[in-house]
């Protein structure tokens, strides 16, 4: 599952720096999260740094982009060449 960045961000850019895929950005308001380079940090962390490090909260599953562990190995595989 990837994440997503909910309408309570504040900006506060603690996030961004915490995502080993560069998948969180600034957005048009908030900062939002790309589904196809979120990992929720399976094969870096054992729990997404996103979420850890957000002060308010604001980080959720993304309803549209459900992932299974195995799901999100692949796509952690094939970002990092294979590297684990």
């Amino acid at each position: 599952m990837a994440l997503f960045i909910t309408e309570e961000c504040i900006n506060c850019d603690v996030c961004e720096p915490q995502c080993p895929n560069t998948a969180i950005y600034m957005g048009a308001e908030i900062y939002e999260i790309n589904p196809d380079l979120c990992t929720e940090c399976v094969g870096h962390h054992d729990e997404p740094q996103c979420i850890v490090f957000c002060p308010v909260e604001c980080i959720e599953v993304h309803p549209d982009h459900q992932e299974s562990q195995e799901q999100l190995l692949v796509k952690y595989k094939r970002l990092t060449g294979g590297l684990s």
